[in-house]
């Protein structure tokens, strides 16, 4: 039945609209890189984080004064001042599939009988209603790192009764939620899976050695090991929350950005050919993953290995701009953002790289839009979840993926 219904559905969407739509709709395939600026009188700005089509960036921009302070970037309006709730310093870390909600940590200053102070306290922004503070739990300070892709769940680490930092787990029903260590004082809590059921990032054990962990309600903080050094972190983690991404110290003390899946472990993804790497995010699918080796931003792949993006992207770097480092990356592996030197104003500038793959619509990523890729919806039509056939990553396939396979038809056939 659900497959007549969305058999009867795809008729209808082709018969409406597909043929004036395809006339007039033509999205660009070709990579290209925008370089966004700073704000108003500010000298440097830094990306972390980027919506699922690539239209909202979010980060920090120094601004009058040297202060940080969080932005949202769009194509239409720019860079936008998140602000901050009583300080002068704010960071956006984070932001839904959306563009919609973003998470991060602001600076708030108070007075005191005893002087001047300041604490760090996490925030989740909307369009609606701006930012709210999330609070702490037994102590006085919280940081914000990561979002849902429903901008429901927020992740961070907030100090405690004792004094110490604890990762914790936010809903707007439940409240923070501290999710524990290894066994040792302190946790930091980075990355969370699409639908918010996993959480990934860094805690001390027994022997106060930071390692990587990976959260669940069910099994509760495991220990992802190490490459055969002491200490791990891990950053990002793939939708399904099956692979997770980071870095960690190997035998020889130096960084290297590890790979980590449920079957087969951590993997060593190497460097450009120095002797440091960290990995900061990964693609939906776990697929592609990006960071930081010795100054340059990479991408990594199984079948290409670790490249340098200022190699493979030599041709849109002109005057000698440079990617440093690669933060972010959207659930289909094509949008990647970060910053970099930017030759033109001279300045560290957050970048928003358009790799243009996979083409708008490719579900199975063979880079064309073709009876594959309308079939693979139309199969998967009123599935939940996050996955390749929900082409707007909301949670939902529907008549939106659909469309977008339709308008897209042809493209890098």
């Amino acid at each position: 039945m659900m497959k007549r219904t969305a058999q009867n559905r795809f008729k209808a969407l082709t018969s409406a609209c597909v043929l004036s739509t395809m006339a007039t709709v033509a999205w660009s395939q070709q990579p290209s890189i925008t370089w966004l600026g700073v704000l108003p009188y500010g000298r440097w700005s830094w990306a972390y984080g980027v919506s699922a089509d690539g239209a909202v960036v979010v980060g920090v921009s120094n601004y009058l004064g040297g202060y940080g302070s969080a932005f949202r970037w769009t194509a239409s309006g720019g860079m936008q001042d998140l602000g901050t709730p009583g300080g002068r310093v704010s960071y956006a870390y984070g932001v839904s599939a959306d563009g919609a909600v973003v998470v991060g940590t602001a600076i708030v200053d108070y007075y005191s009988d005893w002087g001047f102070y300041n604490y760090a306290r996490a925030f989740r922004w909307t369009v609606d209603g701006g930012m709210q503070g999330l609070g702490a739990q037994g102590g006085d300070e919280s940081k914000a790192y990561g979002v849902s892709a429903d901008g429901s769940v927020v992740v961070g680490s907030a100090v405690n009764a004792a004094g110490q930092w604890r990762a914790f787990r936010w809903t707007a029903s439940g409240g923070m939620q501290y999710l524990g260590t290894l066994g040792g004082g302190w946790s930091e809590a980075y990355g969370v899976s699409a639908d918010g059921a996993v959480v990934v990032g860094w805690a001390q054990n027994a022997a106060w050695r930071w390692r990587a962990f990976r959260w669940t309600a069910s099994g509760g903080m495991q220990d992802l090991g190490t490459l055969g050094g002491y200490e791990s972190y891990a950053y990002a983690v793939s939708a399904d929350g099956a692979v997770v991404v980071g870095w960690d110290y190997n035998a020889a003390g130096r960084s290297r950005a590890f790979r980590w899946t449920v079957d087969g472990g951590m993997q060593d993804l190497g460097t450009l050919g120095g002797d440091r790497s960290e990995a900061y995010a990964v693609s939906a699918d776990g697929a592609v993953v990006v960071g930081w080796a010795g100054g340059r931003a990479f991408r990594w792949t199984a079948s290409g290995g670790m490249e340098d993006l200022n190699t493979t992207y030599a041709s849109l770097l002109t005057n000698g701009s440079v990617l440093n480092v690669a933060a972010a990356i959207s659930p289909d592996g094509r949008y990647i953002v970060g910053w970099g030197d930017n030759a033109a104003t001279r300045r560290t500038e957050p970048f928003l790289l358009d790799t243009g793959f996979p083409p708008r619509g490719d579900v199975d990523r063979n880079g064309c839009v073709d009876d594959a890729d309308l079939l693979a919806v139309l199969f998967a039509f009123g599935g939940q979840g996050y996955r390749n056939e929900d082409l707007n990553w909301d949670g939902t396939i529907d008549d939106a993926d659909l469309l977008q396979v339709l308008f897209n038809f042809g493209s890098g056939c």
